[in-house]
């Protein structure tokens, strides 16, 4: 490397460094009027503490135990798609990211694999994610319920077999089965199916919705409840319901349209899960969250960890689709920011309380 005397002040520069000095200092002279932020736009959630610590290596993240398993980063891939043709590409990019940067994975609804394997491949991915990180397989409570009024409960732990998978997924989704031309009516309170389903199964169980969250009472039933977690999928992010809506005809539409509106965000789940967490005190039985619905980024993601006063991973849904329907190359630069980003969050801000 050829060297060059700082006239300034006699230091030896790489003459590379130099180079690339004199260019940086040009850029900011030229993007300085551009690069103000005013207070108003500040992120008033944290405290920015630029003393305490170094640069974070993001590579380098300490695992921990989540429902049994081992994850390396705090970010769970929610829930997404199954039973059409991109839909393998999407799960099978999913997973191989999930391996690399050690996240968590639920598969979307498995309902077509409860009769069929045709297609299964679009599911099996265990063989993708490898066998040290969570994989979840999901049915909706509609399904549960049938099985159980069939006495085929068999057929879920057939199906949490044959991918694999470390458990089932209950989703909870009374708003979008009403809305959908095709949806199932529920003839038992959903709170009795899944206490049934786990009397009678040896399955672990998480439980969520589908994008309106929920309220109190709800979290209260769950948290008394030996499950594995409770994912929040609260509003904010895609929300099936209203999803469901926009499938149907206009008088459909106008008559229920106010429905998809109503719902909890996850602050408000997140104030609701510590209030009762005092509340139920030796009574809760549930103690970990998958905190999800309307989480854009790694900050909102480390501010509601932060925040519930329980274990907790964060899950994006629609961020994540976004980047896996084509090339891995695109998913995994998303990825990479999104872990890079939490690291700089942990090692620089603290929680405004």
């Amino acid at each position: 490397m050829n060297d060059k005397i700082d006239q300034t002040n006699g230091e030896t520069l790489p003459t590379e460094l130099d180079s690339v000095a004199s260019s940086r200092k040009r850029d900011h002279i030229e993007l300085a009027f551009n690069s103000q932020v005013a207070s108003r736009q500040l992120d008033d959630r944290f405290y920015y503490e630029p003393l305490l610590s170094a640069h974070p290596n993001p590579k380098h993240w300490e695992s921990f135990a989540f429902v049994r398993k081992a994850m390396r980063v705090p970010i769970w891939v929610s829930s997404m798609t199954g039973g059409t043709e991109l839909a393998y590409t999407i799960n099978h990019n999913l997973a191989r990211a999930c391996r690399e940067f050690g996240m968590g994975m639920g598969l979307g609804s498995c309902r077509a694999l409860l009769y069929s394997n045709e297609r299964l491949a679009d599911f099996d991915l265990r063989p993708t994610i490898g066998e040290d990180l969570p994989l979840y397989a999901n049915l909706g409570v509609a399904q549960v319920e049938q099985l159980l009024e069939r006495d085929e409960l068999w057929r879920a732990q057939e199906l949490v077999d044959k991918l694999r998978a470390d458990g089932l997924i209950i989703h909870v989704n009374p708003f979008q089965e009403w809305l959908q031309p095709e949806g199932d009516h529920f003839n038992r309170p959903p709170i009795e199916i899944i206490r049934t389903f786990l009397a009678q199964s040896n399955i672990p169980v998480i439980v969520k919705e589908v994008g309106q969250g929920m309220g109190r009472e709800s979290l209260r039933a769950l948290l008394q409840l030996p499950l594995e977690a409770v994912d929040f999928a609260a509003s904010g992010g895609t929300n099936f319901a209203l999803l469901e809506l926009l499938r149907s005809d206009p008088q459909h539409q106008h008559n229920y349209e106010k429905l998809a509106y109503i719902g909890h965000g996850n602050e408000d789940m997140v104030n609701l899960t510590n209030e009762l967490l005092v509340e139920l005190g030796e009574d809760r039985k549930c103690g970990q969250i998958i905190i999800s619905g309307g989480v854009k980024d790694f900050l909102d993601g480390y501010y509601l960890m932060n925040r519930l006063n329980l274990s907790s991973v964060y899950g994006q849904a629609s961020g994540f689709l976004k980047h896996a329907r084509g090339d891995y190359a695109d998913l995994r630069a998303y990825v990479a920011a999104q872990v890079k980003g939490l690291a700089l969050a942990k090692a620089f801000l603290r929680i405004r309380k």
